[in-house]
């Protein structure tokens, strides 16, 4: 069987050259004679050629699939206007971009009277129509389509891709076909309801690829099986996780950037992946109304649990707590001062003998901040020297289980998860003041992170 790609879309043809029953046309009249049948119009910039592997045809999915991000993120705003009168029906923000529509409209309806005009253009054929209308406005790019009822515009930051005018031709015929009895009511009643219009927009210009994304709360055995023996979409799904711990949503451009810090992959081929699990409905857009409801939501979850759990020598870690510490410090004297002081540190030791980091951490801290208030120096030089200690282990405890991580996960052959917690040991090791001297391991890790990224 013959795949052809149509201006960027795929057509499978069921005939083998050898068999077809139309083998006195070539596959390009034949397929433009399939085309007109379908009701296109093809015009003169027709682009088909013949995919004569599959390997080439994942490629220029690839390319299709990275065309399709580029242009999402070229779009500012999406208006769409009653033709005849160029009354607003749809206003579709897709960035912050600020624009005036009401002030746009009529700079949109005067430069097509303006362009339609048989004086400026000199077309003298009314049949004929121009495809589309392109022109500058401030600083972007604007791109018109007529279709029967409607005026479809197209706010760019750049000058439209081949395949987003091949897109808006293809929404303009669905849109049309979609609310045809909602456009006859406009003209014949002045009533309109735009409603369903926007999700319409959203889903035929792909903008949800631009939203806020999470992942699915179930994911059948089968597909995660699938994610599993897929090097890429496994690295994908496990920073996916690792971005999700931080904050409830994570963008695709920002996934993106992430994954190639940590290994050299072709961003076509990593947006394949990304779209893919997209498709599989792995990772799914999220309205930012709901992502702000679902913090909200986590923030009092997590605060009525940390009250639950919070240590007592935590609870009374507040500014009242202090204002209480200073009045018995200014009643006693310079020996008794030093006494609460040391009181507090061995508290502090108690907690960390117990690996209890952060009560330990709190009554070291007050008792630095007593210290240096009423000039205790030496109180004060040794609570400093134990919160300094303190955040050496602990960061010791996080360089330690970054590289057991990734030694398993290399162990594993999961190398680009090894990469990515190589990595983070890395940026202790070389970034931490705690290490004046150069980690004799830092060389040996680059050297490994080099070796796993031929191998990928």
């Amino acid at each position: 069987m013959g795949f052809f790609i149509i201006n960027g879309l795929g057509f499978n043809c069921q005939n083998e050259r050898d068999n077809c029953p139309n083998n006195s046309l070539s596959c390009k009249k034949c397929l433009i004679n399939i085309l007109k049948n379908l009701g296109f119009e093809p015009t003169s910039d027709l682009t088909i050629f013949r995919v004569v592997s599959d390997e080439k045809r994942v490629e220029i999915e690839k390319e299709a699939i990275w065309q399709k991000f580029l242009d999402v993120l070229n779009i500012k705003h999406v208006i769409i206007m009653e033709k005849e009168t160029g009354l607003v029906l749809l206003n579709s923000p897709v960035s912050a971009s600020s624009i005036d529509v009401d002030l746009l409209s009529g700079f949109i309806q005067a430069n097509i009277t303006f362009s339609e005009s048989n004086e400026v253009s000199g077309n003298n054929d009314p049949s004929e129509k121009t495809p589309f209308f392109e022109f500058q406005y401030e600083n972007f790019n604007i791109l018109l389509r007529d279709g029967d009822y409607v005026r479809v515009c197209i706010i760019l930051d750049h000058k439209a891709s081949m395949y987003m005018r091949n897109n808006m031709e293809q929404f303009i015929a669905s849109f049309e076909g979609e609310f045809e009895e909602k456009f006859q009511s406009l003209r014949e009643t002045g009533l309109f309801d735009n409603k369903g219009m926007h999700d319409h927009v959203i889903a035929n210009f792909n903008i949800d690829l631009v939203f806020p994304m999470t992942l699915a709360h179930a994911i059948p055995p089968e597909v995660m099986d699938q994610i599993n023996e897929n090097t890429i979409q496994k690295a994908i799904y496990d920073l996916t996780l690792e971005l999700l711990s931080r904050k409830p949503f994570f963008y695709i451009n920002n996934l993106l950037n992430r994954v190639k810090k940590i290994v050299k992959i072709d961003p076509n081929t990593l947006l394949f992946e990304i779209y893919r699990l997209y498709e599989k409905k792995v990772i799914i857009s999220k309205p930012i109304e709901n992502i702000l409801n679902d913090m909200e939501d986590k923030n009092q979850k997590v605060q009525i649990r940390t009250d639950k759990i919070k240590p007592i020598s935590a609870m009374l870690v507040s500014e009242d707590d202090i204002s209480e510490l200073r009045i018995q410090m200014e009643i006693l004297d310079e020996n008794k001062q030093k006494e609460l002081i040391k009181g507090l540190i061995k508290k502090g030791k108690i907690a960390e003998r117990s690996l209890d980091y952060l009560d330990a951490q709190k009554e070291y801290e007050k008792a630095q901040i007593l210290s240096r208030e009423f000039s205790c120096n030496e109180e004060n030089k040794k609570s400093a020297r134990k919160l300094f200690n303190l955040e050496k282990k602990q960061r010791n405890i996080e360089l330690e289980f970054a590289v057991e991580t990734a030694e398993l996960a290399e162990k594993n052959k999961d190398f680009i998860k090894a990469i990515n917690h190589y990595q983070k040991a890395l940026k202790i090791m070389e970034n931490d003041i705690i290490y004046a001297e150069p980690d004799p391991r830092i060389k040996k890790i680059k050297r490994k992170i080099f070796k796993m990224r031929e191998i990928i």
